[in-house]
């Protein structure tokens, strides 16, 4: 069943995406191409058998991430779109919860450990509704201090995902490594959806330059 919800959140983030970068066909196809070659190598747990693969997998997505921002048209940019990527954050602080709960992630990761990453999460919920029951938009300067207060959220609990996994650089949660996102769907999450939340955050960012 949290497989299969985790499935369609990672479905929902690339629906939500391909909406809000002006319905670039060509782009989201490259990168649920990249997630299907990702989900196959998380499958027949390859990753699970070779940690360090991992690492590579990440650098590879970031580097693709930071062409594909670089790519994307600011005039073709749904505002709407973009801020609801975020509100994804509440299904997926619920999914790390019951991760924990069957010890395959550390509670630090969760929303009872280090993660605030929900806050945000609500508050683009609260923004959305403000911005399109009001008609406006939210004031400039509080929508860039949020921008990056969700930068900075979701910036320390990565850091402690990475941190607490079973690699060489780990420093965290020894007794409960984080073991979820080498295994199938759950690698989804930092190949596809902390990606696409970070875009979210800078193209939001750009699209007020």
């Amino acid at each position: 069943m949290l497989e299969a919800v985790f499935l369609f959140i990672t479905l929902l983030t690339l629906f939500l995406f391909f909406n809000g970068i002006g319905k670039n066909l060509k782009m989201v196809s490259v990168l649920i191409v990249w997630q299907v070659v990702i989900g196959l190598l998380s499958y027949f747990e390859v990753f699970k058998e070779k940690p360090l693969l991992f690492p590579l997998a990440i650098i590879a997505t970031i580097l693709l991430s930071v062409v594909y921002f670089r790519m994307i048209a600011v005039i073709k940019l749904n505002r709407f779109f973009l801020i609801g990527i975020h509100i994804i954050r509440i299904p997926v602080e619920l999914c790390l919860y019951a991760l924990y709960i069957e010890s395959m992630i550390p509670e630090i990761m969760t929303f009872s450990g280090w993660n605030f990453d929900v806050f945000i999460g609500m508050s683009a919920g609260i923004i959305l509704i403000y911005e399109l029951v009001k008609n406006k938009v939210m004031a400039r300067t509080s929508f860039i201090v949020w921008n990056y207060i969700g930068l900075l959220f979701l910036s320390f609990i990565v850091t402690i995902a990475i941190l607490s996994s079973p690699l060489p650089i780990q420093q965290f949660a020894f007794e409960q490594p984080n073991v979820a996102l080498f295994q199938y769907p759950y690698c989804f999450l930092p190949t596809c959806i902390v990606p696409i939340v970070f875009m979210s955050h800078f193209l939001l960012i750009r699209h007020l330059k």
